[in-house]
């Protein structure tokens, strides 16, 4: 049995609370859909962005891809992604925080 599903616009509201109340200030990139839009987390430090994407682990527990991969990329290839993903699911939210250690500043397993 999955977890259940919460809705996009609360949970980016809670991930921008915790990243204030962290240090690590967040902002709203693209607004998706307030009910089912999928997110993307941008982690921003001095060597570029990480780009984080929602996902399943093998037990259907929620969990986080490093989708640019393992090591930061510049800001180009970045919007890249993004926009790759905005046309296979137009409802999606982006939202970016300042992260030097480039951890996002929620509870989250990171695949």
């Amino acid at each position: 049995m999955s977890e259940p599903r919460i809705k996009a616009a609360l949970w980016v509201q809670m991930a921008l609370r915790l990243g204030a109340s962290d240090g690590r200030p967040g902002m709203v990139i693209r607004r998706g859909d307030a009910d089912a839009g999928g997110v993307v987390v941008l982690l921003r430090g001095r060597m570029g962005i990480v780009a984080l994407s929602q996902t399943r682990d093998a037990a259907g527990r929620a969990a986080w891809l490093r989708a640019t991969g393992p090591d930061p990329v510049d800001e180009a290839r970045a919007d890249e992604y993004v926009a790759k993903q905005m046309r296979f699911d137009p409802d999606l939210w982006v939202i970016e925080f300042e992260a030097p250690d480039y951890l996002p500043p929620f509870e989250a397993k990171l695949l």
